[in-house]
């Protein structure tokens, strides 16, 4: 598969409730055929709380009629291999990455799944959005935990980014290309 038909990858990241999946559902719509094949959103959150499930709610209600949502909070990369539509707008790696740490996955078994994730990206065709947030820019969190999940997500988005054709980071609403 040479590069031009390969599915191309749009990265964005930014902080909280910076507009990047905003950003990133009109990224995809603009790859879905006017009137056939839309979007398939891929979601990864998990409702453990009343506020999550209300969250969640609100996000499936907000989503345009012709999307296909599928959730799946762990075997992303096998939901990604099964999409037919033009488009995958994946929401997000954060919460994948958190998810998979939970489960129990060493960081070596969460980078390989990132990497099979960016190789089902390619081999799919079509163009794959996907959001994650940018934890970095904080002070150094004060236990373990939260300072493993700050560096495996990094390490994540770095891979991400660099195999992305495109990458933006959103900040206040406002996107910067990156590349």
């Amino acid at each position: 598969m040479t590069r031009s038909e390969a599915g191309r990858i749009v990265f964005v990241t930014g902080g909280a409730r910076s507009g990047k999946s905003t950003f990133a559902e009109r990224r995809a719509a603009q790859e879905a055929a006017p009137d056939g094949p839309g979007v398939t959103y891929l979601a990864t959150a998990q409702a453990f709380d009343d506020e999550m499930t209300d969250r969640i709610a609100r996000h499936r209600a907000d989503r345009p009629a012709g999307w296909v949502t599928h959730e799946e909070p762990l075997a992303v990369p096998a939901a990604l291999r099964a999409v037919t539509t033009p488009a995958a707008l994946l929401d997000c790696l954060s919460l994948w990455v958190s998810n998979l740490m939970l489960a129990g996955h060493t960081d070596d078994a969460v980078l390989d799944a990132a990497d099979d994730l960016l190789r089902a990206a390619r081999e799919r065709g079509g163009v794959t959005v996907l959001v994650t947030n940018e934890v970095g820019f904080g002070i150094v969190p004060d236990n373990a935990l939260a300072r493993r999940y700050r560096d495996l997500l990094g390490w994540v988005n770095q891979r991400a980014a660099a195999a992305s054709d495109e990458a933006h980071l959103i900040v206040s609403g406002l996107p910067l290309r990156l590349k």
